[in-house]
């Protein structure tokens, strides 16, 4: 399937979930990350904050136990600069100021800025993904050229409410594959499948 149909598709699927299976999936999703990917201490983890008007895999779930269980490993959200179409990352703290971007993503105002070199983790949004670890966001490249200025031993894990599609027709050669992806029922590995 191309990625202009299997946007389409699952921007339907997603629609038609409730709130309530929305964040039932997130919390399975939450507790599987912690099972498979141990956090070690001063390591960095970027989160996508969720856009929950899209019903995005909630987040919050996974920010509050690090914050609780885990308070030596920093959290980095994205800030989108839309004039430049790039990405910019800032440490999220419990005083973080959120506000909602034009596109319903909270944001945080004024927060110390943290390079993608310095990411171990990137928790990374998805509408869909395949067996070979392609996926399928929203179509404007803020991850693929994000994930491409990150350490080449950067952690890559798509969060997904569905399971994979067998195949995308047509990934972009500057299209960055995911190491993992973590569904409310399992774990993909892209070592396992290829």
């Amino acid at each position: 399937m191309r990625k202009a149909e299997l946007r389409k598709t699952m921007l339907q699927r997603r629609r038609a979930l409730s709130p309530e299976e929305v964040q039932q999936r997130s919390e399975h999703i939450a507790e599987l990350f912690f099972d498979y990917f141990p956090l070690k201490p001063g390591q960095t983890v970027h989160v996508f904050l969720p856009i929950v008007k899209n019903n995005e895999v909630n987040t919050w779930p996974i920010i509050e136990r690090i914050r609780l269980e885990h308070p030596e490993v920093r959290v980095a959200v994205p800030v989108t600069d839309a004039a430049q179409n790039v990405l910019t990352h800032h440490h999220l703290t419990d005083e973080a100021v959120l506000i909602e971007n034009p596109w319903g993503i909270p944001e945080p105002q004024d927060a110390h800025v943290i390079l993608a070199p310095e990411v171990d983790i990137v928790l990374i949004p998805l509408l869909a993904f395949d067996k070979s670890g392609h996926r399928v966001g929203y179509g404007k490249g803020f991850y693929d050229r994000f994930l491409a200025d990150c350490r080449p031993d950067v952690l890559k894990i798509g969060l997904s409410l569905e399971p994979p599609v067998e195949s995308i027709a047509d990934p972009n050669p500057f299209d960055v594959p995911l190491d993992a992806v973590v569904m409310p029922e399992e774990v993909w590995r892209r070592n396992d499948n290829v």
